[in-house]
C-alpha cells in the first residue's frame, strides 16, 4: 500500500438493477485528512461513500464493477469479514440513529457484542469516546438516561462517539448535519476537524460552504461522473471544469 492512500478506487461502476449510478470513478482517499464528496442530489455521492464499508451489500439488486483497494486489500474479496470491516470503517448517517437504550449502553454496545464484559473497562471506553465525541461534559451526570432524550445535535455526537468506541481507522459521514440547526452543525464541524488528527474521514455533503470549511480534499460528482478531485482550496479558487465552477457559484445544485 502507498503511504498516501487508504482507499484506491479504480474504474468503479455501480448499478441498482439496470440503472447505472457511478461511471468509471477513479479516486484515491488519503490518510488522516478530510475528503469531501460533493455534488447535487442524485449524483452518486452517497452510493460512493457506502461502497467504502460495503453498506450497499444490503441493497437489493446492487452490483458493482471495478476495484476498491483498502490498505492494499480488495475490499470486496470473499475473504473479507464484513462485520470486522464495518468496525474498522465506522459510519455516521444523515439522521442521528441512537439505540433506544441509555447513553452509556449506546457507547458500550459495540464492545458488548464483541464479548467485552469488564465494567471498569467499558466505563473507561465510554468516557474516552464521549470526550472524543465532544459530548462528555454535557452528559457525564446522566449516563443512565435514555439517549433518545438528547437533542438532535447531541444525538449525532453520540453516534460519532459510538462509532469511535470500537476503535475504527476510518469514519464515513453521510450528510451528518443535514438534519441539524446551525449551532449543532458548527459543533459537528469542529469535531470533524479535531478527529482528522487520528482518523481518515470521508464526508458526503451537498453544502459547498461546509466542504470548504472542513475538508482538505474535495471530489465533485455530477450525474455519476467524478468531474474533478483536488485539494479543497485549489478547487474552490480555481476549478478546472466549467461544471464545477457552475456548481460552486450556485448556478445549479
Amino acid at each position: 500500500m502507498s503511504g498516501e492512500t487508504v482507499f484506491k478506487i479504480q474504474n468503479l461502476n455501480t448499478f441498482y438493477g439496470a440503472k447505472q449510478i457511478l461511471k468509471k470513478v477513479n479516486l484515491d482517499i488519503p490518510p488522516k485528512a478530510v475528503t469531501a464528496l460533493m455534488g447535487p442530489s442524485g449524483c452518486g455521492k452517497s452510493t460512493l461513500i457506502r461502497c467504502l464499508n460495503r453498506m450497499n451489500d444490503l441493497v437489493l439488486n446492487f452490483r458493482y464493477e471495478g476495484d476498491i483497494i483498502y490498505k492494499g486489500t480488495d475490499l470486496y474479496a470473499s475473504s473479507v469479514d464484513v462485520t470486522e470491516l464495518r468496525r474498522e470503517i465506522g459510519m455516521v448517517f444523515q439522521k442521528p440513529n441512537p439505540f433506544p437504550k441509555s447513553i452509556f449502553e449506546n457507547i458500550a454496545y459495540g464492545l458488548r457484542i464483541q464479548g467485552v464484559k469488564d465494567r471498569d473497562y467499558l466505563s473507561g471506553v465510554v468516557e474516552e469516546s464521549l470526550k472524543r465525541g465532544a459530548l462528555w461534559e454535557e452528559v457525564k451526570e446522566r449516563l443512565n438516561d435514555s439517549a433518545l432524550a438528547l437533542s438532535g445535535g447531541q444525538q449525532q455526537r453520540l453516534c460519532i462517539a459510538r462509532a469511535l468506541a470500537v476503535k475504527p481507522e476510518v469514519i464515513l459521514f453521510d450528510e451528518p448535519c443535514s438534519a441539524l440547526d446551525p449551532m449543532a452543525t458548527a459543533k459537528i464541524e469542529e469535531l470533524i476537524l479535531e478527529l482528522k488528527k487520528n482518523y481518515t474521514i470521508a464526508i458526503v455533503t451537498h453544502n459547498t460552504a461546509q466542504a470548504a470549511r472542513v475538508s482538505d480534499f474535495t471530489a465533485f460528482l455530477y450525474m455519476g461522473d467524478l468531474i474533478e478531485f483536488e485539494p479543497t482550496g485549489k478547487m474552490f479558487t480555481a476549478p478546472k471544469d466549467s461544471r464545477t465552477e457552475a456548481y460552486l457559484t450556485g448556478k445549479f445544485g
